[in-house]
């Protein structure tokens, strides 16, 4: 580990006349920032597990503990919900899992925005501290109440980081054990202290990339049962308990009877009450987490599939977790995605959604007519039944009403009323927002398992659903009978429902890993996209096709025609790439294998292709800010795949086709794993369709090894589109003779004359960052250099588009104005 002697300490020594100059110590520290600017994640090779007095750790050093299991140091994260901004963090991961996964974060609510002054040093008063020394500021603190200020701070092979007294190591100040975020250690104590006022519970983080307090907690029973439960940070009823603590495991944890992985313990004493656990086998890798969707996993990880494998979860089902879709959604367990939004309304919040975090639940499309009106007098509201559901939780009954009508009209004059539902048990409304709607499977002989919810809509909202699919509302009026003509009909769709749901979709049996990848059978697939005729697009390797599963979840399914590997070949390379998961990729979500087909199921991305809105007339228009967000985030995930997986994934096929964005424009890469699915045919296929002038590096043709670097000249390619908002090989419009000239040719020259402007969409009228459109410009004609090692790697483009390191002037790459001159 690099030790640095930081200004802050320099600063803070001032007097002592044996302090080094600090204009000598400045300039090396500029060097030494600088260079570690290049590192994104914290890579050094220490060995040290110990921060002395006087030491500090920078941005790329880390502590390591003496067993190698567990390191601490910066690492950053991205968050789309806050605008794709970075945001750094001290915490503890698994160092001997090559999957980077976080276990202990300092900082969670307090992210940091600029590491060039960061450090984490102990601070005089003995305590430990993040500090931007630049500014002499303090970011978090461990706020031990130390009266020596003679203090260390140490990794132990537990994964805890501890403060304790230099002269006694035995005197513990402050340990990371005592304040746990969303990760249960072995040998750590999940309870209370009654001594020190200690409250040692979990709290799951806000979503995938944001360690921020999130909604749910787990914690010994608050009400002095000795139980674990799980709960919601704004509710003290708790939607789970593991049952009493019998002596040897928790009363409703069967699993933990037959479980020979650890070793449990629940202490109580005068002063403190906890639950605790410690590994049978000490070299196992476990993960003991609450995750984003409220439900308590336990992970190990396996060498062989170089995954952590889920062998535990409670509860059970994702839907029992309470309110885990949020208002206005219905939860299914069965379907491929947990939550749906109900009939009239649309996602709140697609970019949380899009990194787990559905507690925003759904939005309606249209207000009631008695929110517009201002009236309860009378409405044209109607209502929608929604069937097979766990009806929402804090129902009102209505005593007075005596049947359907009355139940009916008792909520048309309560304007905050959102739904009713009537049985035997009489007339129930809800208010407000609906919540904890789960869908059940219910038919004709079981219909006790599931009621019907009558959703209130706008007029508007029910005449444009009638179109759509006749018969599936009901107005105000209900009748009193059903003919036996109608019950005939119904008892036959009922059962032509309940069939057609059991045959779409089987998931795969011992599925490696936990990305949940699934199995389609042809017929299904067949059967989804209506038989293949809502065609999407076609490439080289295949077309793409619209399809439904459950008349609800959207999915594209690609047909492969180049795909010759046998089944067993396949099925491991595509689950391989299901692992694959990034907030800039598209999720793969299954795929089928039958005899000579081959099949790769995706999420469907509703608006389709950046070329489509960057070449074409009529598209939604793309904006200089949509357009620099899109060139950052293909940055992002092309660094992911490059730097960040376990084995270097090379996309090869980097284009606007290959760009596709999502129902609130966000980007995300497709067929990042075709190269890998279709070996040697890829390389033959792409250099023989594409040639030199496209998107292909000079690899490619003069028969080199192919590196990342291929992607980061596909990568400039894209960027002088996105610029252009026109093909590469259509020529500029210029008065000044420029028609012949190839535009990546002309881009360099231009850029070289300080005439960026001059290359802007004219479709921008105008509104565009002039800063930001150099910048990128200058980033692209560094990706197109002819040789590679002149190209950036794809991390140094996501650091320079953020601000983060300058970048100069390139020069113009020869091989293509040969390319354009002829």
């Amino acid at each position: 580990m690099t030790r640095l002697r930081s200004p802050r300490h320099i600063f803070a020594a001032s007097a002592s006349a044996s302090s080094p100059p600090l204009q000598f110590i400045m300039p090396l520290l500029l060097i030494v920032f600088t260079l570690l600017l290049y590192l994104r994640i914290p890579g050094s090779s220490a060995t040290t597990d110990t921060i002395l007095a006087g030491e500090a750790l920078g941005v790329t050093d880390k502590l390591i503990s003496k067993n190698g299991r567990y390191a601490l140091g910066f690492f950053e994260t991205s968050s789309k919900s806050s605008g794709n901004t970075n945001n750094w963090y001290l915490g503890i991961w698994f160092n001997t899992v090559p999957k980077i996964t976080y276990a202990w974060v300092a900082n969670r609510d307090k992210p940091i925005k600029n590491t060039t002054s960061l450090e984490l040093t102990i601070s005089q008063d003995g305590n430990l501290v993040i500090l931007n020394w630049s500014t002499k500021s303090i970011i978090w603190t461990t706020q031990a109440n130390i009266k020596r200020n003679s203090t260390t701070v140490v990794l132990s092979s537990d994964g805890n980081l501890i403060l304790r007294s230099s002269s006694n190591s035995s005197e513990v100040l402050w340990q990371s054990f005592d304040h746990p975020t969303d990760t249960f250690f072995p040998g750590a104590k999940l309870g209370s202290d009654k001594v020190t006022g200690l409250n040692r519970r979990l709290v799951s983080w806000k979503n995938l990339v944001d360690p921020a307090i999130g909604v749910y907690r787990y914690e010994l029973d608050p009400s002095g049962v000795d139980q674990l439960v799980l709960a919601r940070q704004d509710s003290s009823v708790p939607y789970w308990y593991s049952g009493a603590w019998n002596g040897k495991y928790f009363a409703l944890v069967q699993e933990m009877a037959q479980d020979v992985k650890w070793i449990s313990n629940f202490i109580k004493t005068d002063h403190e009450k906890y639950y605790t656990y410690s590994l049978l086998h000490e070299k196992a890798v476990t993960r003991h987490v609450i995750d984003v969707s409220g439900r308590v996993k336990v992970f190990v990880w396996f060498e062989g599939s170089k995954d952590w494998q889920m062998v535990f979860a409670q509860p059970r089902t994702p839907c029992d977790v309470y309110a885990v879709c949020g208002p206005f959604t219905i939860c299914s367990d069965s379907e491929l995605l947990d939550c749906n939004c109900m009939k009239g309304f649309t996602i709140t919040s697609p970019k949380d959604w899009e990194v787990e975090d559905r507690t925003g639940g759904c939005s309606r499309n249209t207000p009631l007519d008695c929110i517009s009106n201002k009236s309860t007098t009378h409405t044209t509201d109607k209502f929608y039944p929604v069937s097979c559901v766990r009806l929402p939780q804090n129902a009102t009954k209505v005593e007075a009403a005596k049947g359907g009508s009355e139940c009916i009209q008792f909520c048309l004059n309560n304007c905050s009323c959102t739904a009713y539902s009537f049985s035997n048990d009489g007339c129930s409304i809800w208010n407000n927002e609906l919540l904890n709607i789960k869908q059940v499977q219910c038919g004709v002989s079981t219909n006790a398992n599931g009621e019907t919810l009558y959703l209130r809509l706008s007029a508007k909202d029910i005449q444009s659903s009638k179109n759509k699919r006749k018969g599936s509302f009901i107005g105000v009026a209900v009748g009193t009978g059903v003919s036996a003509l109608g019950l005939s009909t119904l008892i036959l769709l009922l059962r032509f429902w309940s069939n057609r749901q059991k045959r779409s979709v089987r998931k795969v049996h011992g599925t490696q890993g936990c990305n949940g990848i699934i199995v389609f059978r042809y017929t299904d697939l067949h059967r989804a996209t209506k038989n293949f005729t809502d065609k999407l697009g076609s490439g080289s390797f295949g077309s793409v096709f619209k399809g439904f599963i459950n008349d609800s979840v959207c999915i594209a399914v690609k047909t492969l025609d180049r795909a010759y590997q046998g089944e067993k070949q396949f099925r491991a390379e595509v689950t391989s790439i299901g692992a694959v998961q990034h907030i800039n990729l598209v999720k793969l979500v299954g795929f089928c294998c039958e005899g000579s087909r081959r099949l790769l199921v995706y999420e469907h991305m509703s608006n389709r292709s950046l070329d489509i809105h960057l070449f074409r007339t009529n598209p939604t228009m793309l904006n200089w800010t949509a357009r620099y967000k899109i060139a950052l985030g293909v940055a992002r995930g092309l660094a992911y795949l490059h730097e960040s997986c376990r084995d270097c994934i090379i996309h090869c096929d980097i284009k606007p086709e290959n760009i596709l964005l999502d129902a609130s424009f966000f980007l995300k890469i497709a067929d990042f794993g075709m190269a890998k699915i279709l070996g040697r045919d890829y390389s033959r296929v792409l250099t023989t369709i594409r040639g030199t002038a496209g998107y292909l590096a000079p690899e490619w043709i003069t028969g080199v090894p192919i590196t990342p670097k291929v992607d980061v000249y596909s990568y400039g390619m894209v960027l002088l589109e996105i610029i252009s908002g026109r093909r590469n090989s259509c020529a500029p419009s210029s008065s000044g003779g420029n028609l012949g000239v190839y535009f990546p040719v002309h881009a360099t020259h231009k850029l070289l004359e300080g005439d960026v402007q001059s290359l802007l969409d004219h479709k921008l009228h105008g509104g565009v960052n002039l800063d930001e459109a150099e910048l990128v410009c200058k980033v692209a004609c560094w990706c197109i250099q002819d040789k590679e090692f002149d190209r950036p790697t794809m991390g140094e483009v996501v650091q320079i588009l953020e601000g983060l390191v300058d970048i100069r002037m390139p020069p113009i790459p020869r091989r293509l104005q040969a390319i354009g001159g002829s």
